[in-house]
């Protein structure tokens, strides 16, 4: 999202609907990855596991997600899980219909399994594979989504690699260099993105960067944006990661996205990231380039102010009536 994107963004504000859809397709995952947000305790309430909820697929699911999609009208869905490519059947059936509405959908995968060809020729997809480490280590953290694997299932698509930093990843050292180098030398490569690892409330883990290896991340990512032009670093991002919003309130991506657990109907929140996360301590890339665009100007005003009034004028319009209150269908 640039600065130029805000006025279809802003449209949906003011009338009191959030432009951004996030769905947890599905809570089915074959991995168990360390510091995984989807399964740690309290992501789906405040219970110490999460929540069991009915895990639709088939025509339920289909048809679910396109009800999701007539009352909020997105511009723009994430997809995530578990591991989306589990329900691969009923994802081909709703992409082609997601990109004949002009929506943007980001699939967060581990491509732990093939992704189907013909979604390489959907103009509206991203895909961003999770990759955490060079092989020694992430063939470890994400078996059976191996380096192996990925690299095979990635053939004749174009991905976003996406590497969350956490504090087992030495980033004083060349580590990232090589794991930047790498993943720029493959073809199927559009960019790297780098996210910090954000943590619970609470929450005493091998994960959990600490102040100083905070401050290192954020200093090696500078050098890597300047040495790789795949790695894709928002303008004021390094701020960003230094000073992330202090709230969920105050965070533009979780107040413009609206978060939906696998039954399709209990809401994920404070965002996308659930339980309570510590706001402080935030490295995750949507609020980061959210805030990053916050910090644009448009006629010397911040888009970020112009995000928070227009909210207010849309939570106004909602409670007035006159916000998204039927489910008036998007299709004919």
């Amino acid at each position: 999202m640039n600065k130029w994107d805000v006025f279809p963004v802003w449209g949906r504000i003011l009338r009191g609907r959030k432009p951004f859809l996030a769905i947890e397709i599905t809570d089915k995952c074959p991995l168990s990855c360390p510091g995984c947000y989807a399964f740690a305790p309290g992501h789906r309430g405040s219970g110490e596991e999460p929540v069991p909820l009915t895990d639709l697929k088939g025509d339920d699911l289909i048809e679910g997600v396109m009800e999701l999609v007539r009352y909020h009208r997105p511009i723009h869905i994430s997809v995530v899980g578990g591991e989306p490519l589990v329900r691969y059947r009923e994802l081909s059936v709703l992409l082609p219909r997601l990109e004949e509405l002009g929506i943007e959908v980001q699939m967060v995968t581990s491509a732990v399994r093939p992704i189907p060809a013909a979604w390489a020729k959907l103009s509206n997809l991203q895909l961003s594979v999770s990759v955490d480490g060079l092989p020694e280590e992430h063939d470890v953290r994400r078996a059976p989504a191996t380096y192996e694997r990925i690299l095979k299932h990635i053939v004749g698509h174009r991905v976003t690699i996406h590497c969350t930093i956490t504090e087992s990843i030495p980033v004083r050292s060349d580590y990232l260099d090589r794991f930047s180098r790498f993943w720029s030398e493959r073809p199927e490569v559009s960019r790297i993105w780098f996210s910090l690892y954000t943590p619970q409330e609470g929450e005493e883990s091998e994960q959990r960067l600490t102040p100083e290896t905070r401050l290192a991340a954020t200093e090696k990512l500078e050098a890597l944006k300047n040495e790789f032009p795949k790695v894709h670093m928002p303008p004021n991002a390094i701020e960003q990661y230094l000073n992330p919003p202090e709230s969920p309130e105050e965070c533009i991506f979780a107040e413009l996205t609206t978060s939906y657990s696998p039954d399709l109907h209990s809401l994920i929140t404070p965002c996308q990231l659930g339980g309570r996360p510590v706001c402080s301590e935030c490295g995750c890339f949507g609020a980061i380039g959210f805030g990053s665009v916050g910090k644009l100007k448009i006629a010397g005003v911040q888009l970020g102010d112009i995000f928070f009034t227009s909210l207010k004028i849309g939570k106004r319009f909602r409670r007035n009536g006159a916000g998204p209150v039927s489910l008036a269908p998007m299709l004919d």
